[in-house]
């Protein structure tokens, strides 16, 4: 039985491994996600794309992200202006998306960190 929901699409601008997307343009298209505001779908797996290529995205379950910020683990994820995830933390009245919440803490930028995929979204 498997862990995680894949689905491929074709990425609409270079996308790397690990990074949070959200729709592209058109149904067949993925572009990364760069704001909290964007509304992410899921995370890509281990593989870079280069553009007009196809690009695997974990829908649900567990994943690896690379982590744009500090984070505590149990925190909701969202993006960062890179695809990386950082914590949602939307201020009050505000609306943010988030992809999942951290199974580890992140000690740096950079770190590769295992989350859980289930993207929904909040108000401060």
């Amino acid at each position: 039985m498997s862990s995680q929901h894949i689905h491929s699409y074709v990425a609409a601008a270079a996308i790397g491994a690990r990074r949070i997307v959200q729709f592209g343009a058109s149904d067949a298209l993925v572009a990364l996600a760069t704001a909290a505001a964007n509304a992410s779908i899921g995370v890509t797996t281990d593989i870079d794309a280069a553009s007009a290529e196809r690009v695997d995205v974990i829908h649900a379950g567990f994943a690896e992200v690379v982590a744009g910020a500090v984070f505590t683990r149990g925190a909701l994820l969202t993006a960062d202006a890179n695809g990386a995830a950082i914590a949602a933390a939307p201020s009050a009245g505000t609306n943010a998306r988030f992809v999942g919440f951290a199974l580890a803490s992140a000690i740096a930028a950079g770190d590769i960190v295992p989350i859980y995929v289930a993207p929904g979204s909040i108000q401060g």
